[in-house]
């Protein structure tokens, strides 16, 4: 075999090899593409539908729930303020009945123990219900301050009855002195008004207002109606009369009371009963009448009424009482929480002192004064 050969045979082999390796292979051929029809659409849409359907479906449960908690939030700081007026009402009726046991003549001195020592456990027992209420969270502090002023009238129920029977034991006891012993537990009872007022009413009430539940009402609870009485001469009366030494009024002799005078609080204007005078109607807005017992005679328990005429508006009309007065003496009581509507036109405040028993000259008990209520100071 010559080179040739060889050759040749290594061509037959290795070249129909290297040609196949070397051609390029072709893509499947395909049909043209369809062309898009109006009916492709209708899944892309209603999926579209679905998410904008799950969206509102989201944003009312939102809603709801919002306005679920909202309802909730109401109902709970409601009946939370219900349960607290039970008990702030039942212990402005303790305070009204101890000043009336006070004043009330002819009781003997175990009478008035015995009647005292009730009143401090129907105060205790307000005390006890208060503390069994669960405030909402965000009235804890205010809820303590509440329990506070029932405690601080509790305390000075009996601090008065240990004070009365301390000074009726001690006979060489000036009546002034023990007068003096009965006011200090006395504090206690208008110290209670204002850790109600200002420890628990008026910061609940902002609780409410950033809870978003500001119409939810906050009870006010007054203990003591007349402050001027728990001090130490109204006190020594008190005393004395336990002692058997007479301050009721006398059958005969001069009785009679006349009004002094009348200011507008908190800025202390003296109003006339011939001037025309501004009184700016303050939230604060409140009248002091003084009154003097120009009789012979002791007075006690004398009714005081204070009238607010503005127009066509209904009356405003407030009560107070004077618990008790000595012969030329004088005395004042105040009238709160007074709330004006008109503003600008002219009003009338009168104030009337009801005559006491055997008083002839009635024409100094009725006093009525012009005024001119507005919001702020004028020139």
């Amino acid at each position: 075999m010559t080179e040739r050969d060889t050759d040749i045979e290594f061509d037959f082999f290795e070249e129909p090899e290297t040609r196949e390796a070397a051609r390029p292979e072709r893509p499947p051929a395909r049909g043209p593409r369809p062309p898009m029809t109006p009916q492709g659409f209708t899944p892309l849409l209603r999926l579209v539908g679905l998410i904008a359907f799950a969206i509102v479906i989201v944003v009312l449960l939102v809603y709801a729930i919002e306005g679920c908690q909202s309802s909730s939030k109401h109902a709970k700081y409601d009946n939370y303020m219900k349960q607290v007026s039970q008990i702030a009402s039942d212990s402005h009726s303790i305070g009204t009945r101890l000043g009336a046991l006070l004043i009330q003549p002819g009781l003997k001195p175990s009478d008035v123990q015995s009647k005292l020592a009730g009143l401090a456990r129907s105060e205790q027992q307000d005390a006890d219900r208060a503390r069994a209420i669960n405030p909402p969270g965000r009235l804890r502090d205010e809820h303590l301050r509440m329990i506070d002023a029932l405690e601080y009238r509790y305390s000075g129920i009996v601090g008065i009855g240990d004070s009365l029977a301390r000074a009726l034991r001690t006979k060489n006891l000036a009546n002034a002195q023990a007068g003096a012993i009965l006011q200090v537990p006395a504090l206690r009872l208008i110290a209670s008004d204002v850790v109600w007022d200002d420890g628990f009413r008026d910061p609940s009430k902002q609780v409410l207002k950033n809870q978003g539940v500001g119409d939810v009402r906050v009870p006010s609870s007054n203990f003591v109606q007349n402050p001027d009485f728990f001090t130490t001469t109204p006190l020594a009366g008190v005393v004395a009369r336990l002692r058997g030494v007479s301050v009721s009024p006398k059958a005969g002799g001069l009785h009679g009371t006349n009004i002094v005078s009348t200011k507008a609080l908190p800025r202390g204007t003296q109003l006339s009963t011939t001037t025309q005078l501004p009184v700016v109607a303050s939230t604060n807005l409140g009248f002091e009448v003084t009154i003097e017992d120009s009789g012979d005679s002791a007075e006690v328990g004398i009714p005081v009424t204070l009238t607010i005429k503005q127009g066509s508006n209904p009356a405003i009309v407030k009560h107070q009482k004077l618990a008790f007065i000595s012969p030329k003496e004088q005395k004042s009581v105040v009238f709160r929480n007074i709330q004006v509507t008109q503003f600008g036109s002219p009003s009338t405040v009168t104030v009337n002192v009801q005559p006491v028993p055997n008083e002839h000259n009635t024409s100094n008990n009725t006093a009525s004064y012009p005024v001119l209520f507005s919001l702020s100071p004028t020139g």
